[in-house]
């Protein structure tokens, strides 16, 4: 199932960018091992207010298909209980889902038993709602939960999320203060890694939030910032990843200067970027964006 997961993924992808399903493998399968992204499996990273069939599609296919095996991880949210009647699932059905399973407490100790973690065993799939990422570290954090997390994406398995969900993913935690979510660097500061030396932030155009970025990078200068507006997301393979919806991503890396002192540039639909070269692989070049550090 997973491996015609990836072929779909890839005919797909090429249909976006106009070229053969070979031309696209080529794009995507860099060689060497990653040093961001994932060793196996795929990240469907959402900027938030997720509505575009387009990601619901993309994330489903590269699942395995409608009868894929999906986790669907509501933790971040405010309430105490969650089952198979969330609301949240109704977008995913809508969209072909037909095996969905909602998994949630708020204990960490269930977290880190085996009953509770026995439907991530068998998952293709496993998706992160929003709310605030801080939750989903205080839970599942040093777990067997965190745990079989990542062994989904080691055996070749999706893992997504949307808006907190998709901060999670990282290894640097945006906005992950208890207090509020307005503290860039707070007192969570460590995400799940599945893409190492990145912090994502989301919302991004539609809270007016490009700017705050760059204080993170600013003070952490060995991390790559990638910002996510809403409906918009990254599908990631190994250390490469292709921009989907209709805003943007943004970049955010210390050693690329747009203009005289501009300090993040955009990708729209259909542009990969490399995590590990820190560079748009199409189309390149890429206007008004020189490999320059940034100045004070």
């Amino acid at each position: 199932m997973l491996v015609l997961a990836r072929l779909l993924f890839l005919t797909v992808a090429a249909g976006a960018l106009g070229v053969t399903p070979a031309a696209s493998q080529l794009s995507w399968e860099r060689a060497g091992s990653p040093v961001v992204g994932p060793e196996n499996g795929s990240l469907v990273v959402v900027g938030g207010a997720m509505r575009s069939p387009e990601l619901f599609e993309r994330f489903i296919q590269l699942a395995g298909g409608p009868e894929a095996d999906i986790v669907l991880i509501p933790t971040a949210g405010e309430e105490d209980d969650y089952d198979n009647s969330y609301r949240g699932l109704e977008a995913w059905r809508a969209n072909g889902a037909r095996n969905l399973t909602v998994l949630h407490t708020r204990d960490p100790v269930v977290a880190d038993t085996d009953e509770f973690v026995e439907p991530l065993r068998t998952a293709d799939a496993v998706f992160f709602f929003g709310g605030r990422q801080w939750r989903l570290v205080d839970i599942y954090g040093d777990t067997k939960t965190e745990e079989e997390l990542q062994k989904v994406l080691d055996r070749g398995g999706v893992i997504g999320g949307s808006s907190a969900g998709a901060s999670i993913l990282a290894s640097f935690l945006i906005r992950g203060d208890t207090s509020g979510n307005d503290i860039m660097m707070g007192d969570h500061q460590r995400g799940f890694g599945y893409l190492r030396n990145v912090g994502i932030d989301q919302h991004l155009l539609r809270r007016n939030r490009q700017f705050d970025m760059i204080e993170v990078i600013e003070a952490h200068p060995e991390l790559l910032g990638i910002g996510l507006d809403e409906d918009t997301g990254i599908v990631v393979r190994g250390d490469r990843f292709q921009v989907m919806g209709p805003s943007y991503a943004v970049i955010y890396d210390n050693q690329s200067t747009t203009g005289e002192n501009g300090k993040f540039f955009f990708l729209s639909s259909g542009q990969i970027y490399d995590m590990g070269e820190r560079q748009v692989v199409q189309p390149q070049p890429l206007q008004n964006v020189e490999q320059r550090p940034w100045s004070n």
